[in-house]
């Protein structure tokens, strides 16, 4: 699969408090050249994107302490850069 230009140099937040999704996240989406940075809680994400707002968030739904859902309500309800980055949830239930 071909990335295109414009896309290759976008960040990429990815949350899951499980290293294993994690590292499947990064080995998948690495190879093309994206830039990516992970968080292992709920808290970690938001400063993370407080700090430096990414293109894009993948957020898993089951996180200690704060959820995903509740990441996402403070992020676009803060305002600033952080209310327009768009999300992806992610979840391991089966």
């Amino acid at each position: 699969m071909t990335m295109s230009p414009e896309l290759r140099d976008s960040s990429i937040l990815i949350v899951d408090d499980i290293p294993a999704n994690l590292a499947l996240a990064v080995s998948m989406l690495e190879r093309h050249g994206l830039r990516l940075s992970v968080a292992q809680s709920g808290d970690e994400a938001l400063r993370r994107v407080a700090f430096a707002p990414p293109d894009l968030i993948l957020l898993d739904v089951m996180l200690p302490g704060i959820d995903g859902f509740e990441v996402c309500r403070r992020l676009k309800d803060g305002g600033g850069p952080a209310a327009a980055v768009p999300v992806i949830f992610m979840t391991a239930l089966g």
